[in-house]
């Protein structure tokens, strides 16, 4: 019956799934780079969260990235506790498939990740990407901090007029400040690692969103 709901409409806290109490994985090393998923990570490193549509092809595009220090899929921007994939696949849990970013701001300013995240995805879908439907695809940028969430505004204020003159709509990321954010289980983490040639559907709009464009004055 779960699975017949409307899966693109974000459920009132009231009506999501009740979820659990633990998590459900216990997080260990990151399959690429070797950094502990769930850290702790080194002093003054800072951490960073996207939704761009599935998250097995998205989390592949930010451990890429030099000074990336580690990242782990998951859940966020929801309401039911410690959620499986399968809950956040029927929409009732208010959640989108996000990837946690933990960098090295020396080596990689967040206005770089949030050029990738632009670039790599197409933030005016809604609650998709591509033929992937539902809540838990919507693009969404999650902030850390108040001034994460002031470079994430401004980029979009910036990059906007890009992709209207590229012929596209209005930009529907999601940009908040982050709540919780759940690990998913062992097998999504670097799921293109373990499988090499997995689904991995490319949403980009070809919009360049150059460095820079983010900054704040």
């Amino acid at each position: 019956m779960l699975f017949g709901r409307d899966k693109v409409t974000i459920p009132e806290p009231e009506n999501a799934l009740p979820g659990r109490q633990g998590p459900i994985m216990q997080p260990g090393d990151h399959a690429v780079l070797g950094t502990p998923i769930n850290g702790p990570a080194p002093a003054g490193f800072e951490t960073a969260i996207f939704a761009l549509g599935c998250f097995w092809g998205a989390e592949k595009e930010f451990w890429e990235i030099p000074g990336v220090w580690t990242t782990a899929a998951g859940y966020t921007g929801g309401f039911t506790p410690n959620p499986t994939y399968e809950e956040t696949c029927t929409g009732q849990t208010g959640h989108t498939e996000a990837v946690r970013v933990i960098f090295d701001p020396a080596k990689v300013s967040y206005e770089e990740l949030l050029k990738h995240f632009w670039e790599n995805h197409n933030p005016t879908q809604g609650m998709r990407q591509g033929n992937d439907v539902g809540s838990q695809y919507r693009s969404g940028i999650y902030a850390t901090t108040e001034a994460q969430l002031a470079a994430a505004k401004a980029s979009r204020e910036r990059f906007a007029p890009r992709l209207r003159e590229a012929g596209y709509g209005e930009i529907t990321t999601e940009i908040v400040m982050a709540g919780e954010f759940y690990l998913a289980e062992d097998y999504h983490q670097q799921y293109l690692k373990k499988v090499p040639y997995g689904y991995c559907p490319v949403h980009a709009t070809g919009v360049s969103c150059p460095v820079g464009v983010a900054t704040v004055e």
